[in-house]
């Protein structure tokens, strides 16, 4: 259900004369909590110009008071009309945003209870004002929040909230819009639970049973262009805390990470939005939005069925096409995802990314030379203390593999050769497509990069030197 339409109100006050109208209604709204002399409308009203002012907390002084807050939550919650408690909550969400101190007087006024249980209610407008205030006192409060799983069933309200959410995207599927209402009560769920799993860490197993819910919501949803932001990027985040293996609970036969009817199904989704990701945005912005996408990829290739996870190897790692040219070279994901794991101005996307290639590698240094070269492995081998093995490194030179055991496979070869095609270790183009010119003169673009990924490789050796001062 939308949110009520706003009570016309008259300007926007500022100095002593905001500071004398929030004087006056908090004092009308606490005369009337123990007179009732309002009647509903007038209430609600009152309310609404409150609100107002509390969009910015300047010269609002008597609502960030023990005083202010605790009529608003009795406002909020002590009344019958939720109409009012609304607008109350309306009021109460916006100065603990703004106002950090008014987060612990909420608090120990002792209405977190009451605020885990209105979030019980099948009401998408009592969602949004709940899980906010919630989620708000996530940060800098002591409160108690197993007291609120144990005894006020919190958990259970999430899940089951997340569970009608995936209904109502199931049910409208991609082309059909959802009500803005219902994707900002979504996306206030899903901050609460990931703050609520990142700060409890033991408590996320119950929240396991909404791992189903996410993913149908991330299947059915339209995906904005660009592709990461809100709830998409909540709905991301929501799953990286999660026991994506279903280990601890086992509420699943079949784990809906990977469902019968297309075991690849969320890993495309997921993969496709990373895919539209590196093209419509900057490094940098992708530094912040990125980066728990290749995490969670990571995770889920980890525990993959061996099916699946070569099937994400098809679609991340380079393929024999693009090694005509260099590798990192074409507009390919794969080759967007090696620019970024050399990226210096994404520290920890680079490293995310690097991580990534390297499991979808197993894990063993040969393959990751093998699938991205040895210009791209280089820095992660490096600064991850992984030698490349000593036979490898003299295929490089020579071109060849050394003399060995025939019934044992050689890894110089294994470098130098794919599909029985000689590639060139380093830069991972087939050797029957180099220039024959090895001395082409690399452009602009080029020594700038190479300069930084040079600079990037130098200064994390400086770091990590025992040598260093």
């Amino acid at each position: 259900m939308a949110l009520s339409p706003p009570v016309p109100v008259g300007p926007v006050l500022c100095g002593a004369e905001k500071l004398d109208e929030v004087t006056r209604l908090i004092n009308i709204l606490e005369v009337d909590l123990k007179e009732k002399n309002l009647l509903p409308p007038k209430r609600n009203a009152t309310l609404e110009e409150l609100k107002v002012h509390t969009r910015s907390i300047d010269d609002a002084d008597p609502i960030l008071t023990t005083r202010g807050i605790s009529v608003l939550c009795q406002h909020s919650f002590k009344g019958n009309s939720l109409i009012t408690a609304r607008g109350a909550l309306k009021c109460l969400a916006n100065v603990m945003l703004l106002d950090p101190s008014t987060r612990q007087i909420f608090v120990d006024l002792g209405y977190a209870p009451k605020a885990a249980e209105r979030l019980k209610n099948d009401n998408r407008d009592d969602e949004f004002l709940a899980s906010r205030i919630l989620f708000l006192t996530t940060y800098e409060t002591n409160l108690d929040f197993e007291d609120l799983f144990d005894n006020h069933q919190l958990a259970e309200s999430i899940n089951t909230n997340l569970s009608r959410h995936a209904k109502i995207f199931s049910k409208a599927g991609p082309k059909t819009p959802v009500p803005l209402f219902t994707i900002l009560a979504l996306s206030e769920t899903l901050k609460l639970l990931f703050n609520l799993t990142q700060f409890y860490p033991h408590l996320a197993v119950t929240f396991t049973k909404s791992l189903l819910y996410i993913l149908k919501i991330l299947a059915n949803i339209k995906v904005p262009n660009p592709p990461l932001q809100p709830p998409v990027t909540y709905l991301i985040n929501s799953l990286l805390n999660l026991d994506l293996e279903d280990k601890k609970a086992r509420h699943f036969t079949q784990n809906p990470l990977f469902p019968k009817f297309d075991p690849n199904n969320n890993v495309d989704r997921l993969i496709k939005i990373l895919d539209s990701s590196v093209r419509q945005y900057k490094a940098e912005q992708l530094e912040r939005t990125a980066t728990p996408l290749a995490s969670l990829i990571r995770k889920i290739y980890d525990f993959a069925p061996d099916t699946v996870k070569q099937h994400m190897r098809s679609l991340l790692l380079p393929s024999d096409e693009e090694r005509a040219q260099p590798l990192g070279k074409s507009d390919t994901l794969s080759a967007h995802l090696l620019r970024l794991s050399t990226s210096p101005i994404a520290p920890g996307l680079r490293e995310t990314v690097s991580n990534l290639l390297f499991e979808l590698s197993d894990r063993d240094a040969t393959s990751f030379v093998r699938n991205v070269g040895y210009g791209f492995a280089s820095g992660f081998l490096l600064t991850h203390d992984l030698p490349v093995p000593e036979n490898a490194l003299e295929a490089w030179s020579t071109g060849v593999g050394g003399e060995t055991d025939p019934l044992l496979e050689d890894p110089g070869e294994k470098v130098t050769n794919i599909n029985g095609v000689e590639i060139n270790p380093v830069t991972g183009q087939r050797r029957d497509r180099e220039p024959s010119n090895t001395e082409v003169e690399m452009t602009e673009e080029e020594k700038e990069m190479e300069a930084e990924r040079l600079f990037i490789l130098f200064e994390r050796r400086v770091i990590e030197s025992p040598f260093r001062s």
